[in-house]
Parts: structure tokens; C-alpha cells; sequence
């Protein structure tokens, strides 16, 4: 047994509902019962939007850090292909060992290095980053005479 209610409705919704319930095989208890229902229904998406909203907007702040990150070291390594196809001259083969040499002894000290900065808290792309900032925010007398 469906229980009875009783409630008022304001004039323009009463009107709307009777012309819905107007149409053949329409009842005001079905068109009632289905606002009801999506009424429900939209409120509980609401909630478990409140719900995820923070952790969403903190993976969404995570997800711009790494593209931004990413940005930089593809700029990065732009650059030094550039630099290192375009402006360092070619060996004579005599140099060559001499050159191989020192090469594997510096790519032995950058590995260190990124190894030493990868275990710290001091990244590359947040000193870039942090850099990139301050290059763009004017410096207080700049900023006066822009003023």
C-alpha cells in the first residue's frame, strides 16, 4: 500500500502539473513520484561531488605541476641538442679517444649529480620553474615606472 500525502503546491507548479496530467495515461501521483525520484537522484550526485571535489582539484594541481615539469624538460633537452648539434664543432679523429675519454668521465659526473638531486628535494624543473616566475614579475622599481 502506497502511503497518502498531503501538500500544497505554488500556483504555477499546479498549473504545469495539470497539464502534464492532462495527457492520456498521465497521473499527478506518476509525474509527482518521477520529480521526486530524479530530485533525489541529482541531490546524491551533488553530495559525492562535494565529496570528491577537494581530492579532484588536488590531483588536478598535481596533473598541471607535471605538465608543466614535462614542458620543461623537453625545452631542455631541446636546447641541448641544438647546442650540441649546432655549436660544438666535430673532432679531428686524432682528438676522437682523447674526447671519448673525458665524455665518459663527465657523463659519469652528470649521472651523480642526478642521481644526488633525484634522493634530495632539489629538482631542475622547480629551479627553472621558480626562475621562469620571477622573470616574469617585474622588479619593484619596473614595476613603479610601468605604473
Amino acid at each position: 500500500m502506497k502511503p497518502r500525502h498531503q501538500f500544497y503546491l505554488d500556483e504555477p507548479n499546479q498549473e504545469e502539473l495539470d497539464r502534464l496530467a492532462a495527457e492520456p495515461g498521465a497521473t499527478r501521483s506518476a509525474i509527482v513520484n518521477a520529480a521526486l525520484k530524479s530530485y533525489f537522484t541529482h541531490r546524491g550526485a551533488s553530495e559525492l561531488e562535494r565529496t570528491f571535489r577537494m581530492r579532484l582539484e588536488r590531483m588536478s594541481e598535481f596533473l598541471e605541476r607535471l605538465e608543466r615539469n614535462q614542458h620543461i624538460a623537453l625545452e631542455s633537452f631541446a636546447l641541448f641538442v641544438h647546442y650540441e648539434l649546432g655549436i660544438t664543432p666535430q673532432l679531428p679523429p686524432a682528438e676522437q679517444a682523447a674526447a671519448q675519454a673525458v665524455g665518459r668521465d663527465r657523463f659519469q659526473h652528470f649521472i651523480e649529480q642526478v642521481s644526488r638531486r633525484m634522493a634530495g628535494d632539489r629538482r631542475v624543473a622547480d629551479e627553472v620553474a621558480a626562475r621562469a616566475v620571477q622573470t616574469d614579475q617585474p622588479s619593484e622599481p619596473q614595476r613603479i615606472a610601468a605604473e
